[in-house]
């Protein structure tokens, strides 16, 4: 008889290990549960949906249930939401949201990739009408209804993430008078000081108001309804809000079943995706990760690093063995004309983690100067100053920092030093590079600050 496999969570981490599991062993029986009305889709672009870029919701969906179900031969059903899992008799309860049916499904591997939840925070008026969230498919139909009526509308975004950001920028670009709440001092408290503050500065200029260092103390409402927000610097009315303060894990049926938990709640997993019981696998936004710098337990939730657990834990249960490494924590958004990119330690971060850390900063356009169109490239690298080794990079400017960043990640997974990145062989052309790459300005730069 063959095996039967069960996957709960039907996006990126669920759906890649289903796949997987499949191709390495196409006789396993392998059904998929997911709780919402979608499978498959690209939460990244929930912003760019909300705004009116993107038209319409399945133009995020990369995989339909039928095709799932009939050409990948992974019966898979939306609407289902797994709500306990009985280890000893190895089953799991489901119950069907449409119907209300319960039925009960056995398996032999278990896999779950229940993602994460958006953080709630506890203020007065949180549970009103016209309160969003945006994680799900489902919520960005609703926020975008609200975004792209007609009339003159008023947002308040509390959290400024970088979903926050996206967020700030598609309403502000489709006529809805923003205001963005962040209890620090400052936006993406991660990033060197001043690439903060041309974040706050484009924001701005684009007639977001910024409202820094300012916790939200109430919701305001009439009639069961979003009136306004009450926060330290005074009252604002609004007609919506939007929660974006960040995720948790949605670790309740790992919790419940009696798995180990980790940072965050998160589900602890080995490098092959397995949770402490050896017949449940794990991936995505729901699971403990390694930072690959340190090594010490991080929850990092990512689409790239959900699709690569997913298909590690798929080619495991399948037979495997393959191996996940770790993150670096590798993130790229763009901020109106801004964009933004970083990878592994902030200098905090070193130094927390016991690095003799320093930081390096450089401007440098990303082409030749002479040629139409050169915007500046401004690069922080991170390093430790006792051995050379880069340690964490950060850029912004246009949207060439995304490719430069993407080539610190290579480097910092491969130990390189900043003397090391200093001798690359990079490409060179008026139209995308100058003959010094920003890239190697930022090491020749980086290599000053090392001990010698």
């Amino acid at each position: 008889m063959a095996e039967k496999v069960i996957v709960i969570g039907g996006t990126a981490a669920g759906l890649s290990a289903a796949s997987k599991a499949k191709r390495v062993r196409p006789e396993l029986e392998i059904t998929v549960f997911e709780k919402s009305g979608y499978i498959s889709y690209g939460a990244c672009g929930l912003p760019y949906f909300v705004g009116g870029m993107i038209a319409e919701p399945d133009d995020l969906v990369s995989l339909t249930v039928d095709q799932m179900t009939h050409k990948r031969g992974v019966p898979t059903f939306i609407h289902h939401e797994v709500t306990r899992i009985d280890r000893e008799k190895k089953q799991v309860t489901v119950k069907n949201l449409e119907t209300g049916d319960i039925s009960i499904h056995p398996y032999d591997k278990l896999v779950i990739a229940t993602g994460a939840r958006p953080i709630v925070p506890d203020l007065p008026g949180a549970d009103a009408r016209d309160v969003y969230c945006l994680r799900t498919v489902e919520d960005g139909i609703r926020l975008k209804a609200v975004v792209q009526a007609q009339g003159r509308k008023r947002a308040a975004i509390i959290g400024g993430g970088f979903i926050g950001l996206e967020v700030a920028e598609e309403m502000a670009q489709s006529g809805v008078e923003v205001h963005l709440y962040e209890v620090m001092p400052r936006l993406l408290p991660f990033l060197e000081e001043s690439f903060s503050q041309a974040v706050l500065d484009t924001l701005e200029k684009n007639g977001v108001r910024v409202h820094l260092g300012c916790p939200v103390e109430a919701i305001e409402t009439a009639e069961g309804r979003v009136a306004g927000v009450r926060a330290a610097d005074g009252a604002v009315p609004v007609d919506f809000v939007l929660l974006s303060v960040g995720v948790l894990p949605a670790s309740d049926l790992a919790r419940d079943a009696g798995l180990q938990l980790g940072v965050k709640g998160a589900i602890v997993v080995d490098d092959e995706m397995r949770t402490s019981d050896p017949a449940i696998f794990a991936c995505g936004d729901c699971v403990q990760m390694k930072n690959r710098i340190t090594g010490a337990a991080v929850h990092v939730p990512l689409g790239t690093t959900a699709n690569k657990q997913g298909r590690i834990a798929g080619d495991n249960l399948a037979g495997g063995p393959e191996t996940f490494k770790g993150v670096l924590g590798s993130m790229v958004t763009k901020c109106f004309d801004l964009y933004i990119a970083a990878t592994g330690l902030s200098l905090r971060q070193a130094q927390e983690a016991g690095y003799d850390a320093a930081a390096s900063i450089v401007t440098k356009g990303d082409r030749a100067s002479y040629y139409p169109g050169s915007r500046d490239n401004t690069i922080c690298l991170i390093l430790d100053k006792k051995t050379g080794r880069l340690l964490g990079a950060q850029a912004i400017g246009s949207e060439t920092v995304a490719g430069r960043v993407n080539v610190f990640v290579a480097a910092i997974t491969a130990g390189m030093t900043v003397a090391e990145i200093n001798e690359l062989d990079l490409v060179y052309a008026p139209p995308v590079a100058p003959v010094y790459d920003p890239i190697l300005i930022a090491a020749s730069q980086a290599v000053k600050k090392v001990d010698r």
